[in-house]
């Protein structure tokens, strides 16, 4: 590890990452692994974890949106890759000629493909995605056999190749929810009503990170795993981590940037929603919302610092909050641990997601640009 000090810093194990990888595929290993690093790898480095999760076994790359998969082939990542969040006009051309599968939820995005796959001489690979009840993106069933149909005269034309069909769980992290079997019926019925038209997709996907891990019956060809890996719990309500074999690849910490003792009534950061209840010492943490540290953790969000969980006393700042250490002490430069495995007693993004009433996924993902990404553990490949 780089030991040049740093303000504040995101370490992520990529070695943790590689044995989550090898956790989900013993998961489902009826089916191939995509490692999806939307949103920058969930906040840990899109282009690192994607290496990662190659050299471990992963055989698909995922993404949301074109740019995100385009700038994963701009750093040489060659195997097969997918992206599925398109708007009209988007670069469909750049995208075909780069070999990356594209989805399609509707005809308007089908005969774009089409036209971007001539214009250029290129056959474009193209997953239809089906909205079996998440009601986002997807075609419903009352339009699939139109799509299936213009999916068919486009590959008779020679423009597309339909290289997989799909759809999205709503709530398979909350076990036994009615809607999962209802998913399952109805992604069943079209992926029938398509193949019976003559569609032969290579990949029939559905099982995200949730159901990778707790619905076999949704492994199909290919499961598309996210927050699971990079070691977060897709639902407590399934399990921590440690559950299913797998442990958080971010921690983040900060230098304390000053400590100080101050007496009782003195009031706290912005709006002085905390005021101390006698002689106390502050420490002065150097992240704030601009950093991603949501502001609604505002005295929830919980930090360890010397050697004790604190709470964050009074308002989050955009570069900065402040920690009571109480009767505790501590020096300028000594370290703040934000979230981690849990390890060492330090919270983990689950106690902060507890904290401000959201989800892991949010706490990890968030942590902006400004906080410097270092790597540590098995890089793995070089392929990328």
């Amino acid at each position: 590890m780089d030991e040049t000090p740093m303000r504040a810093r995101a370490v992520v194990d990529l070695t943790a990452l590689r044995d989550n990888v090898r956790a989900l595929r013993d998961a489902a290993p009826t089916a191939e692994l995509m490692a999806v690093v939307k949103s920058d790898g969930y906040g840990h480095g899109a282009v690192p974890c994607a290496r990662a999760a190659r050299a471990a076994g992963a055989g698909w790359l995922g993404t949301a949106t074109p740019e995100e998969a385009l700038a994963l082939r701009a750093a040489g990542d060659q195997g097969r890759l997918m992206c599925w969040l398109w708007t009209p006009g988007g670069p469909w051309r750049q995208a075909i000629e780069a070999d990356i599968d594209v989805s399609a939820s509707g005809a308007w995005a089908l005969r774009e493909a089409a036209a971007a796959a001539r214009a250029c001489g290129r056959t474009a690979r193209v997953q239809l995605k089906a909205d079996t009840g998440l009601g986002r993106n997807g075609c419903p069933p009352a339009d699939w056999p139109e799509l299936v149909a213009e999916a068919l005269a486009a590959e008779a034309e020679g423009t597309v190749k339909v290289t997989g069909l799909w759809s999205h769980f709503a709530c398979a992290d909350e076990p036994g929810h009615s809607s999962i079997a209802a998913q399952l019926d109805v992604f069943r019925a079209m992926l029938d009503q398509a193949e019976r038209a003559g569609l032969r997709p290579e990949v029939r996907h559905l099982a995200n990170s949730a159901a990778a891990l707790t619905l076999p019956e949704s492994h199909f060809d290919l499961v598309r795993t996210g927050i699971a890996l990079y070691g977060i719990s897709p639902s407590p309500e399934l399990g921590v981590p440690a559950d299913f074999g797998l442990r958080p690849a971010m921690t983040l910490t900060a230098s304390l940037a000053a400590v100080k003792r101050v007496p009782g009534g003195h009031g706290v950061s912005y709006g002085h929603r905390y005021v101390t209840p006698g002689e106390t010492t502050l420490a002065l943490v150097p992240l704030g919302y601009g950093d991603g540290i949501p502001r609604h953790a505002s005295g929830t969000g919980p930090v360890l610092v010397a050697g004790k969980w604190r709470t964050i006393a009074g308002t989050v700042a955009m570069d900065q909050f402040v920690v009571d250490l109480g009767g505790d002490s501590a020096r300028p430069g000594d370290e703040a641990v934000l979230f981690g495995p849990g390890d060492n007693g330090e919270p983990t993004a689950e106690d902060w997601a507890r904290a401000v009433g959201s989800i892991a996924y949010e706490i990890v993902t968030r942590i902006s640009a400004r906080v410097p990404r270092v790597y540590v553990g098995d890089l793995g490949g070089t392929g990328i």
